[in-house]
Formats: C-alpha cells, sequence, structure tokens
C-alpha cells in the first residue's frame, strides 16, 4: 500500500465503522423528526426503530457498491444511471424488512398493491436519500485526495534550497513500494482508487486514473477502457468471446477492451 494508506482489510473495517457511525446518527436524526407518521409513537421506540432501519438499510443497500462498479465496467453505462437502478433492486427487499418489523412480534399479513406500492416509495425515497448523500461523501474525498497531491509535488524549494533533480522515472513509480519495481503494466480503477499493476504485484493508490495515467512519464500504452490503461509492451495474448476482446497481461491479468477501442487498438497494430 502507498504511504499513508492503510492495508486493504484495514481500510475496509475502517470504512465499515464509519459508515455505521454516519448511520446511527440518521436514525437518531429520523427518529426526532418522526417522518412518515411516526411520530406519533414514543420517541424511545422512534430512536431504537429508526436507528435499527437505518443499520439493516446499510447492510442492503451497501453491497450496491460493488454491483454498480461490476456493471460500470462491463456495460459502460453512467454510475448515476447504474446507481438509480441499483437503489430500486434493493429497494424491493429493504421494504419487504421494513413491513415485517412493524408488525413484529405479531403475524405478519400481506400488504395489498397500494399498501406495497406506498411502502416501496416511502423506503426508495429515504434510501435513495442516504445512498447519494454517502456517494457525494465518497466523491468529495476522492477530488481532494487526489487534487492535494499534485498540489504539493509543483510547489517550489526556497531559494536558499537546491532544488532536487527531477526522478528519472515514471512519478507514479514513487508512490509504490520498493518490493514492487518499477516495471508497470497496467492501471486499474477500483472505486475511488486505482489499483497499479507491475510485473512483481499490485498496489492500491488514492488518486484517480487519469492522474495516474499523466504520472506515467514514458512508458508506452493508453487507456483501453473507462477503467482500465494497458502499457503495450505488457500485452502477450488477445482473448475474443463474440464481440468482447481482453488483453491478456503478465500475472494472468485480463484487461477488457471497450468496443469503441478495438477497431483503433487493430489499427495501431496492438491486436
Amino acid at each position: 500500500m502507498s504511504a499513508g494508506t492503510a492495508p486493504p482489510t484495514n481500510r475496509v473495517a475502517r470504512k465499515i465503522v464509519i459508515d455505521l457511525s454516519i448511520m446511527t446518527v440518521i436514525g437518531v436524526v429520523l427518529a426526532f423528526i418522526g417522518p412518515f407518521g411516526t411520530f406519533q409513537q414514543p420517541l424511545a421506540y422512534r430512536l431504537v426503530s429508526w436507528v435499527v432501519f437505518a443499520w439493516v438499510g446499510y447492510a442492503v443497500y451497501s453491497p450496491m457498491n460493488w454491483v454498480v462498479d461490476r456493471l460500470y465496467v462491463a456495460l459502460e453505462l453512467p454510475r448515476p444511471a447504474l446507481w438509480v437502478v441499483g437503489v430500486a433492486l434493493a429497494t424491493i427487499p429493504m421494504t419487504a424488512i421494513v413491513w415485517s418489523i412493524g408488525f413484529f412480534p405479531n403475524p405478519v399479513p400481506l400488504p395489498t398493491l397500494e399498501q406495497g406500492l406506498v411502502s416501496y416509495f416511502y423506503v426508495f425515497l429515504v434510501g435513495g436519500g442516504i445512498t447519494a448523500f454517502f456517494y457525494m461523501i465518497e466523491a468529495s474525498k476522492t477530488s481532494t485526495g487526489s487534487e492535494l497531491a499534485p498540489e504539493a509535488e509543483t510547489t517550489e524549494a526556497p531559494a536558499s534550497v537546491p532544488a532536487e533533480p527531477e526522478p528519472s522515472g515514471p512519478r507514479l513509480v514513487d508512490r509504490l513500494p520498493p518490493a514492487l519495481g518499477s516495471d508497470v503494466i497496467a492501471l486499474e480503477m477500483e472505486d475511488h482508487y486505482v489499483r497499479v499493476h507491475t510485473a512483481l504485484g499490485s498496489e492500491l493508490v488514492l488518486m484517480r486514473l487519469r492522474d495516474a495515467i499523466a504520472e506515467l512519464g514514458g512508458i508506452e500504452g493508453r487507456q483501453v477502457h473507462r477503467s482500465w490503461w494497458v502499457a503495450r509492451g505488457a500485452v502477450e495474448d488477445v482473448i475474443r468471446e463474440g464481440r468482447n476482446v481482453r488483453l491478456k497481461l503478465a500475472r494472468e491479468i485480463e484487461a477488457p477492451v471497450a468496443r469503441a477501442q478495438v477497431s483503433e487498438l487493430r489499427d495501431a497494430g496492438w491486436i
């Protein structure tokens, strides 16, 4: 992992703890507001129920992040549109959970069509709003994290201190552990990180894909997909499955090729 970045396992655990803390605060706020007719209930009941709803909602909606990332790579559709579809799908089981909890511990009756649609609408509003809130938080963190580093790199040294010589290799390599070497073969976008693949291994770096490409220096390659950049010398084979094309690289890495890029790569002699 690059300097200042926690290992993947610790990073995921830390993110879950932070997210659940945020969901707890949201649940408490909703308990005091008492939306959708819940204000008639006692405050203690609202606190418990809304915090439980918040936590259960996190468990139901958060996997959509993984689904959206995979669909984004496979279908090359806009992320906002994929998120709307993901939230709409996740709202189905969440609505069933909310409806069931509302009758606990008594037997749960089947809702009428009107009751089901109204419940779905309310759950969609809350779930979609909270999901959009988390999406904006992650987007702001990505923007901040990716723009601070270049700014620090361009700061001029004081006149009294001799400037350090320019690095001979790609600047991106300086972000990697020395054990990975300097032979960058591909870049892969993972959520708000870029996974830098070298001939010896891979590492996650917090930055945007376009910023990582800008730090590659003179390495010959091109962006073959919205989520992938590939070094030309790293291509070992081309895998075709119908209209889908993937580039096989070292270490059994396979990079998908966007359909719009296939003809350009063919003209350039890549495939």
